[in-house]
């Protein structure tokens, strides 16, 4: 899906208004308006957007970018009628460079691009459940063939683990020093990727022996929450509204998606597993996981290609089909086994891995 469908037509016309005395007061040559100051925009709206020329300026040409992307260069003062050819939804700026007299002026406006369909409501119903350590503070969760992987967090309790899913059994359990957070993990070319929390910096190990065969470093993402990869691209979470997509061979981060709805841009992706073509992502509750806040477990379904947030599985009761306990904490850890087309879900201290099925 294109802003090629959603924004269908922008519509620019230049203003020309005629200037009064001059104050003395040095301004600007020109502005940008937007009718009614809009600033959120959904997919098939359209952009109009007017340049603000008091002095009646000969202009030369103009040039105008959406996020930096070219939409058309224009010849003097030429209105522009024209689509855009962009794919990501969120937080962008109109760009234009207005030419005249041998110089240039840049002026720019920030709108919001949303999705243009609310998010679709999943429930799901539990297959099976199987044990799961207790203890475990689930970051991570990933499978390969019948063999479940999983990072757990806290300075001095992070590891990484290999567990036989069916008996709970930690078959290999790597620890991690005491100074790191750990969190997210994904497996790709037989390499497990882990990141961790603070310190911006991630952890390569061997799949076969959970030895450690290097680290790589964070780039403008903020921090470590969530991994997964598509096969090709590994994309991470960081708890702001991006999901960032890293190179799979250098591990650097190469571009990003903003994560939408219809209604306003959000935030707080943690654990991701990639689906059939989309991004799941476990939320983290916002200012802290009081009690209230440990009930509104849910997992997001993201179009990986604009952000657009697809569905939200409501998963709130699950948590009360575990063991309750003081330290019993929030739904966090997605794992699906491609090849049975099983979907499985725990949390952080959980003494329950469930398979369950979405109900659409």
């Amino acid at each position: 899906m294109t802003i090629r469908n959603l924004l269908n037509v922008i519509t620019l016309s230049l203003l020309f208004i005629s200037c009064g005395s001059n104050s003395g007061k040095k301004k600007k040559l020109f502005s940008l308006t937007i009718p009614n100051n809009q600033a959120k925009f959904k997919l098939d709206e359209t952009l109009s957007l007017s340049i603000n020329n008091p002095n009646n300026i000969i202009i030369d040409s103009i040039i105008y970018r959406f996020d930096n992307q070219l939409i058309k260069k224009v010849k003097g003062n030429l209105p522009l009628n024209e689509k855009f050819d962009t794919e990501k939804l969120g937080y962008k700026k109109v760009n234009v460079e207005i030419f005249h007299d041998g110089t240039s002026d840049k002026l720019s406006k920030k709108i919001t691009l949303l999705n243009n369909k609310a998010p679709k409501l999943y429930k799901f119903k539990i297959v099976a459940s199987y044990p799961h350590d207790q203890n475990a503070f689930t970051q991570g969760l990933e499978f390969v063939n019948d063999t479940l992987y999983e990072s757990t967090g806290r300075n001095g309790f992070s590891s990484l683990r290999k567990v036989d899913y069916k008996t709970g059994k930690v078959l290999v359990k790597k620890e991690i020093s005491q100074q790191y957070f750990a969190e997210g993990i994904t497996i790709h070319n037989n390499k497990i990727y882990q990141l961790t929390w603070l310190a911006k910096e991630g952890f390569i190990y061997n799949l076969n022996t959970l030895t450690r065969d290097g680290n790589f470093a964070y780039g403008e993402s903020k921090e470590g929450w969530g991994l997964c990869n598509d096969g090709t691209t590994i994309y991470k979470s960081d708890g702001s509204e991006k999901i960032w997509f890293l190179n799979s061979q250098t591990l650097e981060e190469e571009s990003y998606i903003q994560v939408a709805t219809n209604k306003s841009v959000k935030s707080n992706f943690n654990e991701l597993e990639w689906i059939d073509g989309k991004i799941y992502a476990n939320t983290w509750p916002k200012n802290g996981a009081t009690n209230k806040a440990k009930l509104k477990s849910s997992i997001s379904i993201i179009n990986p290609k604009n952000g657009a947030l697809e569905a939200v599985i409501d998963l709130r009761d699950l948590r009360n089909h575990v063991t309750q306990h003081e330290a019993l904490d929030v739904l966090n850890g997605i794992a699906y086994k491609a090849d049975t087309r099983q979907l499985f879900v725990t949390g952080k201290n959980w003494d329950k891995l469930f398979e369950i099925e979405i109900i659409k």
